[in-house]
Protein backbone atom coordinates (compact mmCIF):
# COMPACT_ATOMS: atom_id res chain seq x y z
CA UNK A 1 0.00 0.00 0.00
CA UNK A 2 1.34 3.57 -1.00
CA UNK A 3 2.73 6.01 1.77
CA UNK A 4 -0.45 8.05 3.14
CA UNK A 5 1.67 11.36 3.09
CA UNK A 6 1.57 10.24 -1.08
CA UNK A 7 -2.39 9.68 -1.64
CA UNK A 8 -3.96 11.67 -4.02
CA UNK A 9 -7.30 14.01 -3.05
CA UNK A 10 -9.69 11.28 -4.78
CA UNK A 11 -7.41 8.05 -2.91
CA UNK A 12 -8.09 10.29 0.35
CA UNK A 13 -11.81 10.39 -0.66
CA UNK A 14 -11.99 7.00 -0.75
CA UNK A 15 -10.37 6.09 2.00
CA UNK A 16 -13.17 8.57 3.49
CA UNK A 17 -15.49 7.00 1.83
CA UNK A 18 -14.78 3.79 3.39
CA UNK A 19 -14.98 4.96 6.98
CA UNK A 20 -18.21 6.16 6.25
CA UNK A 21 -19.65 2.73 4.93
CA UNK A 22 -18.35 1.56 8.06
CA UNK A 23 -19.86 4.05 10.35
CA UNK A 24 -22.86 3.47 8.74
CA UNK A 25 -22.85 -0.37 8.66
CA UNK A 26 -21.95 0.33 12.88
CA UNK A 27 -24.97 2.06 13.21
CA UNK A 28 -27.43 -0.24 11.45
CA UNK A 29 -26.16 -3.23 12.61
CA UNK A 30 -26.60 -1.86 16.28
CA UNK A 31 -29.69 -0.17 15.07
CA UNK A 32 -31.41 -3.46 14.17
CA UNK A 33 -30.22 -5.05 17.35
CA UNK A 34 -31.43 -2.00 19.66
CA UNK A 35 -34.92 -2.45 17.59
CA UNK A 36 -35.57 -6.23 18.75
CA UNK A 37 -34.45 -5.71 22.01
CA UNK A 38 -36.15 -2.47 22.61
CA UNK A 39 -39.68 -3.76 24.48
CA UNK A 40 -37.38 -4.79 26.94
CA UNK A 41 -35.11 -1.76 27.31
CA UNK A 42 -38.47 0.13 27.38
CA UNK A 43 -39.58 -1.96 30.09
CA UNK A 44 -36.85 -2.33 32.03
CA UNK A 45 -34.69 1.24 31.19
CA UNK A 46 -36.05 3.86 29.59
CA UNK A 47 -39.25 3.73 31.60
CA UNK A 48 -37.47 2.49 35.00
CA UNK A 49 -37.49 6.15 36.69
CA UNK A 50 -41.27 6.12 36.05
CA UNK A 51 -41.40 3.56 38.89
CA UNK A 52 -40.90 4.28 42.56
CA UNK A 53 -38.83 1.92 43.29
CA UNK A 54 -35.96 3.39 41.13
CA UNK A 55 -32.78 3.25 42.81
CA UNK A 56 -32.04 6.95 43.25
CA UNK A 57 -35.53 7.41 44.52
CA UNK A 58 -35.42 4.51 47.15
CA UNK A 59 -31.05 6.27 47.89
CA UNK A 60 -33.33 9.60 48.59
CA UNK A 61 -35.85 8.37 50.84
CA UNK A 62 -33.56 6.51 52.57
CA UNK A 63 -30.92 9.45 53.35
CA UNK A 64 -33.23 12.21 54.01
CA UNK A 65 -36.53 13.53 53.90
CA UNK A 66 -37.15 13.70 50.14
CA UNK A 67 -40.23 16.16 50.79
CA UNK A 68 -38.69 18.71 51.93
CA UNK A 69 -36.55 19.25 48.46
CA UNK A 70 -39.79 19.46 47.03
CA UNK A 71 -40.42 15.98 45.91
CA UNK A 72 -43.50 14.67 47.38
CA UNK A 73 -42.59 10.93 48.69
CA UNK A 74 -45.66 10.76 50.40
CA UNK A 75 -48.10 10.69 47.06
CA UNK A 76 -47.99 7.33 45.51
CA UNK A 77 -45.65 7.77 42.33
CA UNK A 78 -46.24 5.57 39.19
CA UNK A 79 -46.39 7.16 36.11
CA UNK A 80 -48.43 5.75 33.33
CA UNK A 81 -47.35 7.04 29.56
CA UNK A 82 -49.55 7.83 27.26
CA UNK A 83 -49.64 7.81 23.28
CA UNK A 84 -51.88 10.28 21.54
CA UNK A 85 -50.42 10.11 18.26
CA UNK A 86 -51.32 6.72 16.24
CA UNK A 87 -47.97 6.65 15.16
CA UNK A 88 -46.47 7.80 18.01
CA UNK A 89 -45.63 4.23 19.78
CA UNK A 90 -44.09 2.97 16.04
CA UNK A 91 -41.99 5.99 15.80
CA UNK A 92 -40.31 6.00 19.33
CA UNK A 93 -39.21 2.58 18.77
CA UNK A 94 -37.48 3.62 15.87
CA UNK A 95 -35.61 6.70 16.99
CA UNK A 96 -35.39 5.10 20.43
CA UNK A 97 -33.18 2.28 18.19
CA UNK A 98 -31.22 4.98 16.38
CA UNK A 99 -30.46 6.58 19.75
CA UNK A 100 -29.33 3.46 21.74
CA UNK A 101 -27.14 2.37 18.87
CA UNK A 102 -25.65 5.95 18.44
CA UNK A 103 -24.85 5.80 21.80
CA UNK A 104 -23.80 2.73 22.28
CA UNK A 105 -21.50 2.50 18.95
CA UNK A 106 -20.01 6.09 19.92
CA UNK A 107 -16.41 4.80 21.04
CA UNK A 108 -16.64 2.66 17.79
CA UNK A 109 -17.31 5.20 15.82
CA UNK A 110 -14.40 7.28 16.96
CA UNK A 111 -12.51 4.80 16.37
CA UNK A 112 -13.50 4.56 12.84
CA UNK A 113 -13.00 8.16 12.35
CA UNK A 114 -9.43 8.02 13.96
CA UNK A 115 -7.96 5.30 11.45
CA UNK A 116 -8.99 7.96 8.87
CA UNK A 117 -7.19 10.92 10.49
CA UNK A 118 -3.75 8.95 12.45
CA UNK A 119 -1.70 8.45 9.58
CA UNK A 120 -1.56 12.01 9.30
CA UNK A 121 -0.64 12.97 12.51
CA UNK A 122 3.29 12.70 14.17
CA UNK A 123 3.86 10.15 16.76
CA UNK A 124 3.87 12.58 19.37
CA UNK A 125 0.02 14.33 18.10
CA UNK A 126 -0.80 10.17 17.87
CA UNK A 127 -0.58 9.76 21.57
CA UNK A 128 -1.68 12.99 22.95
CA UNK A 129 -5.15 12.18 20.72
CA UNK A 130 -5.49 9.16 21.99
CA UNK A 131 -5.74 9.75 25.61
CA UNK A 132 -8.28 12.81 24.60
CA UNK A 133 -10.13 9.98 22.69
CA UNK A 134 -10.57 7.79 25.53
CA UNK A 135 -10.73 10.48 28.17
CA UNK A 136 -13.71 12.21 26.00
CA UNK A 137 -15.68 8.55 25.79
CA UNK A 138 -15.24 7.99 29.57
CA UNK A 139 -16.72 11.67 30.39
CA UNK A 140 -18.94 10.80 28.11
CA UNK A 141 -20.77 7.63 29.29
CA UNK A 142 -20.17 9.52 33.30
CA UNK A 143 -22.26 12.49 31.98
CA UNK A 144 -24.81 10.16 30.48
CA UNK A 145 -25.09 7.69 33.51
CA UNK A 146 -25.23 11.04 36.12
CA UNK A 147 -28.11 12.45 33.45
CA UNK A 148 -29.81 8.68 33.71
CA UNK A 149 -29.74 8.45 37.37
CA UNK A 150 -29.89 11.73 38.71
CA UNK A 151 -31.24 14.61 36.85
CA UNK A 152 -33.58 13.12 35.15
CA UNK A 153 -35.22 11.43 37.73
CA UNK A 154 -35.41 14.30 39.93
CA UNK A 155 -36.78 16.64 37.03
CA UNK A 156 -39.49 13.92 36.46
CA UNK A 157 -40.40 12.59 39.65
CA UNK A 158 -40.80 17.04 40.78
CA UNK A 159 -42.22 17.64 37.54
CA UNK A 160 -44.70 14.85 37.77
CA UNK A 161 -46.26 15.24 41.33
CA UNK A 162 -46.24 19.45 41.06
CA UNK A 163 -50.41 19.85 41.05
CA UNK A 164 -51.10 23.68 40.16
CA UNK A 165 -54.95 22.51 41.07
CA UNK A 166 -56.60 19.16 42.22
CA UNK A 167 -59.01 19.51 39.11
CA UNK A 168 -56.31 19.08 37.20
CA UNK A 169 -55.30 15.69 36.05
CA UNK A 170 -51.78 15.03 34.90
CA UNK A 171 -51.48 12.66 31.78
CA UNK A 172 -47.84 12.86 30.13
CA UNK A 173 -47.41 11.88 26.59
CA UNK A 174 -45.09 9.61 25.35
CA UNK A 175 -43.39 11.81 23.09
CA UNK A 176 -43.38 14.26 26.02
CA UNK A 177 -41.19 11.57 28.22
CA UNK A 178 -39.08 10.72 25.39
CA UNK A 179 -38.01 14.17 24.54
CA UNK A 180 -37.18 15.23 28.22
CA UNK A 181 -35.31 11.66 28.44
CA UNK A 182 -33.31 11.96 25.88
CA UNK A 183 -32.45 15.77 25.88
CA UNK A 184 -31.53 15.68 29.34
CA UNK A 185 -29.31 12.22 29.40
CA UNK A 186 -27.28 13.34 26.24
CA UNK A 187 -27.28 17.31 27.53
CA UNK A 188 -25.20 15.62 30.45
CA UNK A 189 -23.04 13.81 28.50
CA UNK A 190 -21.98 16.96 26.30
CA UNK A 191 -21.82 18.50 29.63
CA UNK A 192 -19.24 16.49 30.90
CA UNK A 193 -16.83 16.91 28.00
CA UNK A 194 -16.23 20.18 29.55
CA UNK A 195 -12.37 18.86 31.05
CA UNK A 196 -11.82 17.57 27.46
CA UNK A 197 -12.75 21.07 25.74
CA UNK A 198 -10.61 23.06 28.22
CA UNK A 199 -7.29 20.66 27.74
CA UNK A 200 -7.90 21.05 23.92
CA UNK A 201 -8.26 24.90 24.27
CA UNK A 202 -4.92 24.97 26.59
CA UNK A 203 -2.83 22.74 24.51
CA UNK A 204 -3.87 25.37 21.76
CA UNK A 205 -2.75 28.11 23.62
CA UNK A 206 -6.48 29.62 23.93
CA UNK A 207 -6.59 28.80 27.93
CA UNK A 208 -4.45 29.61 30.70
CA UNK A 209 -5.35 27.65 34.19
CA UNK A 210 -5.18 31.23 35.72
CA UNK A 211 -8.32 32.18 33.85
CA UNK A 212 -10.02 29.94 36.41
CA UNK A 213 -8.80 30.62 39.36
CA UNK A 214 -9.70 34.38 37.99
CA UNK A 215 -13.28 33.87 37.04
CA UNK A 216 -14.19 31.13 39.70
CA UNK A 217 -17.27 33.24 41.32
CA UNK A 218 -18.13 34.71 37.98
CA UNK A 219 -18.49 30.79 37.04
CA UNK A 220 -20.23 29.51 40.12
CA UNK A 221 -23.13 32.03 38.78
CA UNK A 222 -23.27 30.92 35.66
CA UNK A 223 -22.79 27.29 36.22
CA UNK A 224 -25.99 27.55 38.66
CA UNK A 225 -27.76 29.74 36.16
CA UNK A 226 -27.13 26.74 33.69
CA UNK A 227 -27.83 23.62 35.92
CA UNK A 228 -31.51 25.63 37.05
CA UNK A 229 -31.91 25.82 32.96
CA UNK A 230 -31.21 22.34 32.46
CA UNK A 231 -33.14 21.22 35.79
CA UNK A 232 -36.13 23.68 36.20
CA UNK A 233 -37.53 22.29 39.10
CA UNK A 234 -37.41 25.50 41.22
CA UNK A 235 -36.55 22.95 44.33
CA UNK A 236 -33.00 23.71 45.78
CA UNK A 237 -31.79 19.85 46.07
CA UNK A 238 -32.23 19.08 42.27
CA UNK A 239 -30.54 22.44 41.63
CA UNK A 240 -27.54 21.43 43.65
CA UNK A 241 -27.44 17.86 42.75
CA UNK A 242 -27.04 19.38 39.14
CA UNK A 243 -24.70 21.85 40.37
CA UNK A 244 -22.21 20.16 42.05
CA UNK A 245 -21.19 17.74 39.65
CA UNK A 246 -20.70 20.68 36.73
CA UNK A 247 -19.05 22.48 39.28
CA UNK A 248 -16.57 19.11 40.10
CA UNK A 249 -16.29 19.51 36.26
CA UNK A 250 -15.34 23.20 36.14
CA UNK A 251 -12.47 22.31 38.54
CA UNK A 252 -11.27 19.43 37.01
CA UNK A 253 -11.08 21.72 33.65
CA UNK A 254 -9.10 24.08 35.31
CA UNK A 255 -6.29 21.19 36.24
CA UNK A 256 -6.12 19.68 33.61
CA UNK A 257 -5.08 22.82 31.69
CA UNK A 258 -1.08 23.03 31.34
CA UNK A 259 0.23 25.81 33.64
CA UNK A 260 1.77 28.85 31.34
CA UNK A 261 5.08 29.75 31.79
CA UNK A 262 4.10 33.41 33.62
CA UNK A 263 1.64 31.43 35.80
Amino acid sequence: MADEGEMTFWEHLDVLRGVLFKIAAVIIILGIAAFCVMPWLFDHVVTAPCRPDFPFYRLLDFITDASFFGLDTATPFDINLVAIELTSQFYIHLSASCWTAFVVGFPIILYLLWSFVSPGLYEREKRGFRRSFLFGNVMFFIGVAVGYFVVFPLALRFLATYSLSDRITPMISLDSYMDNFFILILLMGVVFELPLLAWILGKAGLLTRSFFSRYRRHAIVVLLATAGFITPTGDPFTLFAVFIPIYALWELSGRLVPKSDNT
